[in-house]
């Protein structure tokens, strides 16, 4: 049986260097998503959760601190990534501004 999230330590970090944010369970690297830098955007265009982390609420937990932290930089919201899309639609961000394209 897997260990419940309270159990273990989940991060996530930015990592410009690769342009996408990281979620990280007890160190290993669990998932990220993509982002593009246009300006005064961040595009979201990919959003992926390795199979061994799959159902545990990871992905939303990784694109919630991702669009919390591009809301408290005052980024402009650019989901072209269907996850993040489908996140944004049942989710409120305080300060977010999202641009659908």
């Amino acid at each position: 049986m897997a260990n419940s999230p309270a159990d273990r330590s989940v991060t996530v970090t930015r990592a410009d260097e690769r342009s996408r944010y990281e979620i990280h369970v007890d160190g290993a690297l669990a998932g990220f998503t993509e982002y593009r830098d246009e300006a005064s955007r961040i595009v979201f265009t990919h959003t992926e959760v390795d199979d061994a982390y799959q159902g545990q609420g990871l992905a939303s937990a990784l694109v919630e601190a991702a669009v919390s932290d591009a809301a408290s930089r005052d980024l402009v919201i650019v989901p072209l990534c269907p996850y993040t899309a489908r996140w944004l639609d049942r989710h409120e961000v305080s300060g977010a501004r999202i641009e659908r394209r």
